[in-house]
């Protein structure tokens, strides 16, 4: 089957690119991932991998000329749609009808594209297959585990089958709309196989894969200094001076990968000073340690660079822009909540559950909940020139969360019309999906005041940075017990927690943070004042 490759996104914004060099030639052979061409953007040199093996029946440029995206690059004749028939005939000829023909007759290859996940997302990273080519899958098996700026997304298989290519590796970028994966589907009913045929068609396929084998090492051309490598890979080798020929590669075919760089950075750049034996009867005679090669490998030390994608580079976005256009001002206060520990403790094994923890954070959104409802302000919202001010009706509470892949700000929606219970049931939820990454996209947005729980990691003091468009964020310390004096002078233990307020300057004033917060302790330091204000 000849089959016309099509010259893929390779930029940002390109649409075409000239032809610079091809490396094969029409009639050549070539394997999986071989160089084809050398392409120039107005940003870099891309070299173009292929993406199966086969012969070359044409190349539809000439070098120098204009190469368009979306065309046909060359046209390749896949070696895979060989009959069948050309491997080990003798097993066909003594067999009853080829049930592995009938399968493949009633199968079909179709690609599965990466759909919308995401509002305005057009590529996310490829964090990790869950599956791998040969796998057979059912349906709503999850296939991949991939990465936008907003959360981690599990994508699911939309039908059983057979997964046959996996289009991206580990760490790669792949685009919304694109192929991600290729799965044989079953188009009806194969009929069981004899163990026989399965024989037969176990030692046919053999001889093809080692056929497939030589050819690969005799076919695969040697490298003379052209390094197999993605074109990022590429830019980052040139950003640290690194020759690309002298990095082994771990990849297919050797293929560099960004890992291969860092590692052989990370080595010292050296290459491996080898001290050879004299002599082969040097060592049949005497074999000693000084006979045998040595390998010197140098220890010096050297920077990695690793790329800012994902959560943390949305995280870094936003937190320059909250700084950049809104005045931040800094309000502390000490909580005592020796009676609120009390409350907790006394409650907590009767209502804790796996579903259900009962934790401080639940008691601090009530509590602020309440608080909102007499400073509607600090639950607002700013436009961006500062010439409107939403006042938001719903207290979507948010609570910075420190999970694997980054940040996460997961909210609980409508804490005014909740219980502590059912307030504590959706913290517990939002808590280990953030943890494990996978927490939902819509549980992300329409956040309207947030709280960030550094003390449990032992901060006492913080200036947290508001989650924009929001105008105000708590950050609350580690609870400590300290000496404080009671009503009667006395010296006594209690439970202290400091507090920190950073808010919004063009909306908010000392004296209103100050008011609000002063309620939010009332409710805090004197639960039963906090039972009694609840509708």
């Amino acid at each position: 089957m000849i089959k016309d490759f099509i010259l893929p996104d390779i930029g940002e914004g390109v649409v075409e690119c000239e032809l610079v060099e091809w490396l094969v030639k029409e009639g050549d052979t070539i394997v999986e991932d071989q160089p084809i061409a050398d392409v120039m953007t107005d940003k870099a040199l891309v070299q173009i991998p292929a993406p199966f093996a086969g012969v070359v029946t044409k190349l539809y440029y000439a070098k120098g000329d204009i190469a368009k995206v979306h065309a046909p690059l060359y046209a390749v004749q896949i070696e895979a749609e060989e009959p069948s028939s050309q491997v080990a005939p003798q097993t066909v000829e003594h067999s009853a009808p080829n049930q592995a023909a009938i399968s493949a007759a009633s199968s079909s290859i179709e690609e599965f594209l990466l759909p919308d996940i995401g509002e305005g997302i057009v590529e996310c990273e490829l964090v990790e297959w869950l599956v791998q080519e040969g796998d057979i899958v059912v349906e709503d098996q999850p296939i991949a585990d991939v990465m936008t700026d907003k959360a981690l997304v599990q994508i699911p298989a939309i039908k059983a089958g057979k997964i046959v290519k996996l289009h991206y590796r580990k760490g790669q970028l792949a685009k919304v709309h694109a192929p991600l994966y290729a799965i044989e589907v079953e188009g009806g009913v194969i009929p069981a196989v004899s163990a026989h045929e399965t024989t037969n068609v176990a030692v046919a396929n053999t001889a093809t894969s080692a056929a497939c084998a030589t050819a690969s090492v005799s076919q695969e051309p040697a490298r003379q200094g052209k390094a197999l490598a993605s074109p990022a890979v590429r830019r980052m080798a040139r950003a640290l001076d690194i020759d690309l020929s002298r990095v082994p590669g771990s990849g297919k075919h050797g293929r560099v990968y960004k890992e291969d760089i860092s590692r052989f950075q990370a080595q010292g750049s050296a290459t491996p000073v080898v001290v050879p034996v004299a002599t082969a009867s040097t060592q049949q005679s005497s074999v000693t340690p000084s006979a045998v090669p040595i390998t010197v490998v140098s220890a010096a030390r050297a920077d990695i660079v690793e790329p800012i994608r994902g959560v943390k580079a949305v995280m870094a976005k936003l937190m320059v822009e909250s700084v950049s256009t809104i005045p931040h001002f800094t309000y502390c206060e000490e909580f005592d909540l020796t009676d609120l520990v009390a409350l907790r403790e006394s409650m907590k094994a009767k209502y804790s559950s796996d579903e259900v923890k009962l934790t401080m954070m639940p008691f601090f959104m009530k509590a602020m909940s309440l608080a909102l409802t007499q400073f509607p302000v600090l639950n607002s919202q700013v436009n961006a020139d500062c010439t409107e001010i939403t006042y938001k009706a719903r207290h979507n509470i948010g609570m910075a969360v420190d999970s694997k892949v980054g940040l996460l700000v997961p909210n609980v929606k409508d804490v005014q019309d909740k219980s502590i219970l059912e307030v504590a049931a959706e913290i517990t939820r939002l808590t280990n999906a953030a943890r494990s990454g996978r927490v939902a996209p819509a549980d992300l947005k329409e956040g309207t005041i947030s709280i960030s729980n550094i003390g449990a990691l032992g901060g006492t003091v913080a200036t947290p940075i508001i989650n924009k468009p929001e105008v105000a964020i708590v950050a609350l310390g580690k609870l400590q017990t300290l000496p404080r004096f009671n009503a009667k002078g006395e010296v006594e233990a209690r439970q202290i927690m400091q507090v920190s307020w950073s808010g919004d300057h063009r909306v908010i004033d000392g004296g209103t943070i100050a008011r609000f917060c002063n309620l939010w302790k009332q409710y805090l330091e004197q639960p039963q004042d906090m039972l009694l204000a609840m509708r």
